[in-house]
């Protein structure tokens, strides 16, 4: 799959491998930003055609779109679950604490600009403190060096630069880039938002972007499919927040694994095209490779209020391309009936933990859960939409109309500038703000932990609700005791009026001001707004493909990337154990977020956040870990640099769902930097096991699950067999004791065999700058 440029279309053109006539193409633009970068849906059918009549059977929608963007449609192997498809994605997007490194490594490869569209977005540096303009402001001025790095970047390789203070990516993505049809790939997991819009947009690490960017085909596991049927329709209290809540409850943060998550049924028309978007954006918490809506009138109507009317009329054109074929196969079926389906909030410590409304109180008490709502949050880019901001301020007026404002803290997190000036214009910022609200910066904020909050000591127990889509241990403000519960707005809203969690909205009265009782009223809201869209400030910067780009020596958030070393051509011998892992490890874990984002730029400094707040298998304790080459105890980064210099290999021992969380590459640049060789767990989360991969990092599982428990923190372990590592192969482990003795276990891998040359060339950029010097 591949989008041309018009200059390209003087007769009949060949690009990657392809033969193409222009007329394969539409002549509607991708976007206002693209305006000579066409929509591939001709293309798209074309493609699809040649994979059904190789299949001969019906195909689900994300299989279309998927299979409609092969690299070569008539000889790959498509098997769901096993073979790897290479794919050509039409963009790619990055936020700004991942497009550093992405950016970093782009630089390195050499090549003068980027092969699709791709864009670059300042969202994840801005602390939330005091509001919106102070905080960006300030935001503005501690990371000048970055935004600096990134324009000039961004300019000079042809990404478009959304400024700060611009919005969250996946908002923008929405507003500006989606569309039915559309394979995007984004340096963040909350991708899958743009689904919403009935694109397959997927989370993936750095270096899977500077790929895509460099005319790589991109590698992905041909996922299975899960359906989910909705019947029924949404009303009350009930949002689309709700399903996905529904859907995290039944599958478990891990049960998407390897698998597309696509809605159908009749309740699918009942949904605002920002409501689809939220569902799909927190797909991310069940493991999902991505999740995708059917082209629908929903979509149409806010394709066309965001100025984007051509293409809503281009896309139903192709309505057979953008839905599933009837009778297609899924390889697992949900139904939930929206007409029955209740208000949900989960939550503590995991997004999966499921309480509908009813029962959260009684849940509370049972579980000690503390009872008070200290902090209440909306927006971020899950639940920011003008839809979702009417119906929070719909009930936010009837406290006030009452003589009440928030019990709590209240918090309000625009998810554009767009929004946040729509919002504005319209009269809903001040509601909030009469009910007691603070509206922070157009950004992540305290969704991602960029939150200097000062209400409660670290340590101190107590509870948050809010409508974001992550709630891990310490996700929003670094305290580990902080109980975070995520709900929709409109029941965020109204947990703050009674701050606290035993309180149904359909069923309990609160207390006016004058002491009369009274019961709030269903939320009511707008999907679209009537007086359309504000767009606000201009922040976004075109690329001019020129200029230069600068990096200080001596800086201390950005840093030129060395190559990491070649494989020797060995096994693995006597590796220490770093660190064997109990329990629940996600990125947040391996590299946590909050005030580390600064250094994303950085790999010797980001690297000293290396499994802080991993659990010790051997002592109960988090970055406590021994190092054996001396007995001492000590920090888990302090440890890992003493092996690296002293030459020590070592790996990592861990359990169920290993990586769960952020696209955060970091995550795997950070062991592999610091002397790594190898992460041994029972199961991975698949973006991380793919990061890994990238960095000539060894992600494998245990054959057998309970061999886990045959490892000891104090153990050498060999990997042998690396001289034959093929695809499907398993690698022997020989776990050498400390008295001397040894057990013999079998190791699982996923690689493939342009994986397994990424391992030996010492990581995926290395392989790729083998692979364009010998075509020089």
């Amino acid at each position: 799959m591949v989008l041309l440029r018009a200059s390209q279309f003087a007769g009949t053109v060949s690009v990657r491998g392809f033969h193409f006539s222009p007329a394969a193409f539409s002549n509607v633009a991708i976007s206002k930003f693209e305006k000579d970068t066409y929509l591939p849906y001709k293309k798209l059918e074309e493609n699809i055609k040649l994979v059904k009549d190789r299949l001969k059977r019906p195909l689900t929608l994300s299989e279309k779109i998927l299979y409609g963007h092969l690299d070569q449609p008539k000889t790959q192997d498509i098997e769901r679950g096993v073979s790897y498809l290479r794919l050509r994605p039409d963009r790619v997007a990055m936020q700004d604490a991942t497009a550093q490194m992405a950016m970093l490594q782009f630089i390195s490869s050499g090549l003068p600009k980027t092969a699709v569209p791709s864009t670059i977005h300042c969202d994840h540096l801005i602390e939330a403190q005091k509001g919106g303009a102070v905080d960006l402001a300030r935001a503005k001025d501690l990371n000048k060096e970055v935004y600096e790095f990134l324009s000039s970047a961004g300019s000079k390789y042809g990404v478009g630069f959304w400024k700060p203070g611009s919005g969250i990516i996946h908002q923008i993505i929405l507003e500006n880039y989606a569309f039915p049809g559309l394979l995007l790939i984004g340096t963040d997991s909350h991708t899958p938002n743009g689904g919403g819009l009935g694109g397959l947009c997927i989370g993936v690490g750095g270096a899977d972007a500077v790929d895509v960017m460099a005319d790589i085909p991109w590698e992905l596991k041909c996922p299975k499919v899960i359906g989910v049927k909705l019947t029924g329709k949404l009303s009350g209290w009930t949002s689309a927040k709700d399903v996905i809540l529904k859907v995290a409850d039944i599958l478990t943060v891990k049960g998407g694994t390897g698998a597309i998550v696509e809605y159908f049924g009749s309740g699918v028309d009942s949904l605002s095209a920002t409501g689809m978007g939220t569902i799909c954006n927190m797909g991310a918490e069940i493991g999902a490779t991505t999740s995708v809506f059917p082209f629908n009138d929903s979509m149409h109507k806010y394709l066309a209020a965001t100025g984007r009317k051509a293409i809503a009329d281009e896309a139903a054109k192709y309505k057979h391309v953008l839905t599933a074929d009837a009778g297609c196969h899924y390889d697992q079926i949900i139904e939930i009936n929206l007409d029955t389906l209740v208000p949900h909030v989960n939550g503590p410590f995991t997004p999966d933990l499921a309480s509908p409304i009813d029962k959260l109180g009684d849940n509370a008490k049972k579980n000690g859960w503390p009872l008070e709502v200290k902090v209440s949050l909306i927006g971020s880019c899950t639940n920011s939409s003008y839809e979702d901001m009417t119906r929070a301020a719909s009930i936010a007026k009837q406290a006030i109309k009452k003589g009440l404002k928030a019990k709590s803290e209240f918090v309000i997190t625009p998810g554009s500038e767009q929004i946040r000036a729509t919002i504005e214009r319209d009269g809903l910022s001040k509601i909030f703000e009469e009910f007691g609200g603070v509206v922070l910066a157009n950004a992540c904020g305290p969704c991602i932990g960029q939150w200097d909050r000062q209400d409660v000591k670290k340590g101190e127990k107590n509870t948050i609700v809010t409508s974001y889509n992550r709630n891990f241990t310490g996700r929003n403000d670094a305290n580990p005791a902080t109980h975070g519960f995520v709900t929709s707005p409109d029941i965020v809203t109204a947990l703050a009026i009674a701050g606290k969690l035993d309180f149904d909205p359909r069923t309990d009265s609160l207390t006016a001001a004058d002491g009369s009782k009274f019961k709030l009223e269903a939320p009511t809201g707008d999907q679209l707004p009537a007086r359309g869209y504000d767009p606000g400030e201009d922040t976004f910067q075109a690329p001019s493909g020129s200029g230069n780009v600068k990096v200080d020596d001596k800086s201390q958030r950005l840093q030129l990337l060395a190559p990491f070393a070649k494989w020797d051509g060995k096994d693995l011998e006597e590796a220490v154990i770093l660190i064997k892992v109990k329990g629940k490890c996600t990125t947040d874990h391996i590299s946590a977020a909050g005030p580390w984002l600064k250094y994303r730029g950085h790999l010797e400094n980001i690297s000293n956040n290396l499994l802080l707040t991993a659990v010790n298998s051997m002592n109960g304790e988090m970055n406590k870990v021994q190092n054996v080459t001396n007995g001492e105890w000590g920090a888990v980064p302090a440890t890992a640099r003493d092996y690296k210099a002293k030459g020590v290999q070592w790996v990592v021992v861990g359990d169920e769902n290993y990586g769960e969380g952020s696209s955060r590459e970091h995550a795997a640049l950070e062991p592999r930097h610091l002397g790594g060789r190898a992460i041994i767990v029972r199961s991975f989360a698949r973006i991380h096991e793919t990061n890994l991969k990238k960095q000539g990092m060894l992600p494998l599982t245990f054959a057998d699950s309970a061999d886990y428990d045959k490892i000891d923190g104090s153990d050498k372990i060999s990997i042998v067999g690396l001289k034959s590592f093929a695809p499907g192969k398993p690698l022997q482990a020989i776990i050498k004791k400390k008295d001397g003795k040894e057990v013999k276990i079998w190791l699982n891998h996923t690689f493939n065999e342009q994986q397994i040359e990424w391992f030996k060339a010492g990581s995926a950029l290395n392989r790729m700058k083998e692979v364009f010097s010998s075509r020089k």
